[in-house]
């Protein structure tokens, strides 16, 4: 009788771990969702910082080729012709 009750005892045990495996299975999923969100957002931060990085980078060696005045001449006569694109493909 006493095996019995000692192998009761083990599995209410061992049903109580497994539940505690599943509860704790699904948080470390939810935690990698979560996660996989901030790796994607932190991945596009990264992506638009690089195209900063080069539009200033241009900006910047036109800036050092030309001197100043002619540089913004440039980039306006740049902003233009994209605002005369736009412009096009709105038609």
């Amino acid at each position: 009788m006493q095996a019995l009750n000692d192998l009761s005892q083990n599995v209410h045990l061992l049903l109580e771990r497994y539940q505690a495996l599943q509860q704790e299975n699904v948080r470390l999923r939810e935690d990698i969702e979560r996660q996989r969100g901030e790796l994607i957002r932190t991945h596009s931060e990264l992506l638009e910082l690089q195209q900063q990085n080069r539009r200033l980078a241009t900006a910047n060696a036109m800036t050092a080729a030309e001197g100043t005045e002619e540089a913004t001449k440039r980039i306006n006569a740049l902003i233009a012709q994209v605002d005369r694109a736009i412009s096009a493909l709105k038609r």
